[in-house]
């Protein structure tokens, strides 16, 4: 392959990286040119303190910011970082959760939840509240931050209807959502304590 030829497979595929994840379902032609070029995408994402998170079995990839070694020069960020709040981390958190439920019980791959189910999930760990909308609202919103950071995608023409994207696996992982259940169990216990005063 030439050096025009090459340019001309790797700059799509730098690009649809640089806007977010890319996803060999959605894309495959390009996905494709990923696996062809991927260590090419490496070293020229290194150069801009960048690395490739690529996972073929789960079927998408993206990049993030890598760790710089001991006596490197730090470089600037290229994305800035953004603290998520506790309602959102909770979603999240209890989202990574049902995913590896489902994993585990050898299900679809797909993990498709409805709104309800999303609400009961997290109304466990929300205090009680008179004023049933402004939790409604407040779910909401934090199911849309999840579709803006990409871990959610509404299903077309399935009112109320979401599906939970893998890549989450790589944001959310297993030490962390096994501390985090530990963390969970801790809050029930306390809750009940307290409920039982």
């Amino acid at each position: 392959m030439t050096d025009t030829e090459t340019q001309l497979l790797l700059s799509p595929v730098l690009i649809v990286l640089f806007k977010g994840v890319l996803y060999q379902d959605r894309d495959p032609q390009i996905w494709q040119n990923l696996l062809q070029l991927q260590n090419r995408v490496r070293d020229y994402v290194k150069l801009l303190g960048l690395e490739l998170m690529l996972d073929e079995a789960e079927g998408y990839a993206c990049l993030r910011h890598r760790p710089f070694e001991e006596g490197e020069a730090e470089i600037p960020r290229l994305v800035s970082r953004r603290q998520l709040g506790y309602p959102v981390s909770l979603l999240l958190a209890l989202l990574r959760k049902k995913l590896a439920e489902n994993d585990a019980s050898g299900g679809d791959t797909r993990l498709v939840l409805s709104r309800e189910q999303i609400v009961e999930m997290v109304r466990l760990f929300v205090p009680d509240s008179a004023n049933e909308a402004r939790l409604m609202d407040r779910i909401d919103r934090d199911i849309n931050k999840a579709i803006d950071l990409g871990f959610l995608r509404h299903l077309r023409g399935q009112e109320k209807q979401y599906e939970v994207h893998r890549i989450l696996k790589a944001f959310v992982d297993g030490q962390w959502l096994s501390e985090f259940e530990q963390r969970l169990s801790e809050y029930r216990n306390h809750m009940a304590d307290a409920g039982g005063e």
